[in-house]
This record gives C-alpha cells, structure tokens and sequence, in this order.
C-alpha cells in the first residue's frame, strides 16, 4: 500500500534494524508512497533490554538520547522531503509493566510527537516476539500453555488500551507468531475469544485504528496481523484500519503490500484510513489533544488501487 504507519531504522534501532533512516525515506519516496510514519521504539529501561542492547551496553539514559537524536533527524528529513512524501514521527511503544506509562508520558512530554503505536511485545514481562526461547519462557510464567499466554496477552493489552487509548493499535495478534500454531483460529478457545472481542470493543468505542501489518506474511504466517476472523469483528463494531509494514530496513519497505489486497477483499475491508498532519481547517478528523494537528483521514480501497505505488517499484512481490 502506499501507506505505513509502522517502520524502524538501523540507524535508531541498532541490532534490531538495517539501514539509515535517510536511505529508508528515499527508497519509500522512489516506490511512490503517499504516507511513511516513523516510530522507532521508546526508551526501555535497562532490565528490559533486548540480547543485543545489552552487549552494547544499552542503559535508559543512552536511550533517551537515542530518542533525541531520533528526532532531530526524523525532524530533518522531513522538512529536506516535504515536497515528495508526508511523514509523521511518532515512536512504538512497550507495554511490560506499570511503570511502562511513566516512560511513555515522559517522552510524549520530551519531543512534541505526533503519535504512537500502541503495541504488546511482552507478556509476564518476557518478549514474547523475540524468540522461541523467550516465549516458553513468558508461556511458563502465564501457566504453561499457549492459551493461558494468550489471555494473559490480551488482558495486558486491554491495560494498556485503557490507560493509553493509542490512536494506531500495533500488530493487534502479535502472540501467535512464536506460538505452536500460528495458523490457528482463535475462536478455538473460547476464553481467548471473548477477551480479543472485549479488547475490539474497547478499541471500537475510542476511535482507534487497527493497523493492517503486512509483517506477519514476511514471518511465514498466511494473514496479516490481525486475523481475518479479527478483522471481520472489529469491522462489525465499526472499526477502521491503517495500513503498515513494519519494516526494519530497505528490504521490508512496502514487502508484500500486493498480498494484503487481496486480503483486505476477503476481509470486507473496503476503506483505508491513514494519519495526516493539519491546522485544525481540513476535512480530516482529529485524534485526540494530545496530537493537536494529528488528523485521520480515508480513502476507499478502489481509489488506494489506483495510486501511482503500484504503476512503479512500489509493490514489493519477494
């Protein structure tokens, strides 16, 4: 799509990324997006860190100042491109325990940011994304099944709806990636069904949007995050959808796009929405006060596949 709302750099997500943050808004002008979002990650604190931040010493200091020049430079490149692409900067976050929301308030209160993406990577506190390793160990800790993680997965991520009401919902279904069957319907158990149902309501009511993470199909799994069986009831409760493809460097921009169409056609998704800035004067719709000139607008999937994105490179097939 020539939309993402979710992407990360080498160059302000080492060890996790490729690729400066430049070269990643070139290449996304050269496959003609309309909108690139920016939202490397929020600073964590030092137990949080991932395998390769701590052996390069990564503390929350270091990444505070991570954020900082994140900015400037995301500041930079947006106003050298302005005439070829619209970029928002905003940051993912993590929500890993209560003190999450401190970080997360004390960096919407460092740089004036135009959003968040409202993501889960953790449950029990253990990255549940990461690694096989990882997620036994967060699943142990939840009770020792997949379904007991998967409730507790989605009873952390009401949490942080609640306390957050992000205006992007992140990778809605990230916990069946590392699960022992990704493909698996979740309706299969019923406790879990009613909690993703719960959250969808939740997220319905506030007006937030699903981002459609193209992601999922890089990582072998047959749908995008979230589930088609998802997206069908978040539609039904009147929900919207963005558009993302969390890509961590050149090789992930725009990857796989032309498989989400598709998708979205059997999904019943018939409009896209995708976040813009404005004074206050357009026809968008705000956000919320906290993103004073955050808008969302729309656009129907029938205009989305007209767009120059998929006359040129844009469509990325590998």
């Amino acid at each position: 799509m020539p939309f993402s709302h979710h992407s990360h750099s080498g160059q302000f997500c080492p060890g996790h990324a490729q690729d400066s943050l430049e070269e990643i808004i070139q290449l996304a002008i050269a496959k003609k997006f309309h909108t690139f979002c920016l939202t490397e990650h929020m600073p964590r604190h030092e137990e949080d860190s991932y395998p390769e931040e701590l052996e390069a010493g990564a503390t929350l200091s270091s990444h505070i100042a991570n954020e900082g020049a994140y900015f400037a430079e995301a500041s930079r490149l947006r106003a050298k491109y302005a005439s070829q692409i619209q970029i928002l900067i905003g940051f993912e976050i993590d929500w890993i325990r209560p003190a999450s929301r401190t970080l997360i308030e004390d960096s919407l209160s460092r740089h004036p940011f135009e959003f968040f993406m409202g993501s889960v990577h953790h449950t029990r506190t253990i990255p549940i994304d990461y690694d096989r390793a990882m997620y036994e160990t967060a699943r142990e800790r939840a009770g020792g099944s997949d379904e007991l993680l998967f409730e507790a997965y989605f009873d952390e991520q009401l949490d942080m709806l609640q306390q957050l009401r992000p205006v992007v919902v992140g990778h809605f279904d990230l916990i069946r990636l590392k699960s022992d069957d990704p493909e698996r319907s979740f309706t299969l158990w019923p406790r879990v069904w009613a909690k993703i149902l719960r959250n969808l309501d939740y997220v319905a009511e506030y007006g937030g949007l699903l981002e459609l993470n193209s992601a999922a199909l890089r990582k072998g799994m047959s749908e995008p995050y979230p589930k088609a069986e998802i997206c069908k009831e978040f539609l039904a409760r009147g929900g919207r959808f963005c558009l993302s493809d969390d890509s961590h460097g050149l090789g992930q921009v725009g990857l796989n796009f032309h498989r989400v169409v598709p998708f979205m056609e059997q999904a019943g998704i018939s409009t896209v929405h995708y976040l813009a800035l404005g004074d206050g004067e357009g026809d968008g719709e705000g956000v919320d006060a906290r993103f004073p000139r955050t808008q969302i607008q729309s656009v129907t999937l029938e205009e989305v596949k007209k767009m120059a994105f998929w006359a040129g490179a844009g469509a990325t097939t590998a």
